[in-house]
């Protein structure tokens, strides 16, 4: 090998490496370390509690993942979703409510993707934009996060979001995902079968329940008289100790953001779901999930929010402790 050969390998070799740094800048162009979680801003805040690794995995609305060894300082965000530019989200989806699931030696990232530029139906004067619930695929808890065989996971035409994950009694997986209250006016929650890899979905759509099922979330008509809040907002599902399943899901009561319970009479997702009368958190804390900590404590994660000067909601990601020894989970609230 020649002198000039060796210099051209070199060249090419810092050439590449300097790409590789600036790709890596341009998808993580401000990672932060040492940042406390009540520092942080994020909407539906969604924790995976990796064995493998040892680290703690938060993700949320806006497509961003933080990681942390403690839960108490974390680093972020990191990117780490590819989707296609060429599928119906279009090129820079909205991201909402993303869950990260391990299943099967796998890493799943169930999101609520939309396409604001496309426009699915008009009601009561409320334009509908393309979105749906959908699911990506990795091999390491960190992505990146790609597109798998399915195009979509639900119908083109109906608005779904905040997809979730769960294995019923009869060992398939299953999404559940809420049907936006904007088309339907009553919103619902509901179910449909996955492929056993969870690259597309069979069948279709299976009703759990209505919004207006629940005795608790209200809001007033126009005549003034209160009635149930149209919105299904965050569902999570979960087995008490006894075995019991149960969901965790947000709604409104009036002006305040809520998160309220059911739980299944047959102990799977076709219920019937008996909703608890009262919700389970204080005012403006909702859109929760729960998971164990590698010290086996049981937590939730929640957001709280609060609206700021200029009329924007804050939301800041908060960590509850669970009791779920008996039939039903007590939430500890903060003094």
């Amino acid at each position: 090998m020649t002198k000039m050969t060796k210099l051209c390998i070199r060249i090419f070799a810092i050439f590449f490496l300097s790409i590789n740094l600036q790709v890596s800048a341009q998808r993580n162009p401000e990672i932060k370390t040492n940042i406390p979680l009540d520092s942080i801003r994020l909407s539906d805040p969604y924790i995976l509690a990796d064995k493998a690794s040892k680290m703690y995995y938060m993700t949320g609305t806006g497509g961003k993942l933080w990681k942390s060894k403690d839960l108490k300082l974390w680093e972020g965000p990191f990117t780490v979703v590819e989707t296609d530019p060429n599928s119906w989200m279009g090129k820079r989806p909205m991201i909402w409510a993303a869950e990260i699931h391990q299943f099967k030696g796998k890493y799943y990232y169930f999101a609520t993707f939309t396409n604001r530029d496309v426009i699915i139906d008009t009601v009561k004067g409320n334009t509908i934009e393309r979105r749906a619930s959908h699911i990506l695929v990795s091999d390491t808890p960190e992505g990146p996060y790609k597109p798998m065989e399915d195009e979509t996971y639900l119908p083109a035409d109906k608005p779904t979001l905040d997809g979730t994950f769960w294995v019923d009694n009869d060992d398939k997986p299953y999404m559940v995902y809420c049907y936006e209250w904007l088309q339907n006016w009553d919103g619902t929650i509901e179910k449909i079968q996955l492929k056993p890899d969870l690259s597309g979905s069979i069948g279709e759509g299976e009703l759990l329940f209505k919004s207006s099922e629940s005795p608790w979330s209200k809001e007033r008509a126009e005549d003034g008289k209160i009635k149930p809040n149209k919105v299904t907002d965050g569902p999570f599902l979960f087995e008490t100790q006894t075995g019991k399943l149960g969901m965790i899901w947000t709604s409104w009561v009036f002006g305040d953001y809520v998160q309220g319970v059911a739980y299944s009479k047959s102990g799977t997702l076709d219920g019937p779901w008996i909703q608890e009368k009262e919700p389970i958190t204080p005012p403006n804390f909702g859109h929760g999930m729960m998971f164990k900590t590698f010290e086996g404590k049981l937590l939730m994660a929640l957001h709280s929010h609060r609206v700021g000067p200029n009329g924007n909601y804050i939301r800041i990601p908060n960590l509850l402790e669970v009791d779920d020894r008996e039939d039903k989970i007590y939430v500890y609230l903060k003094n």
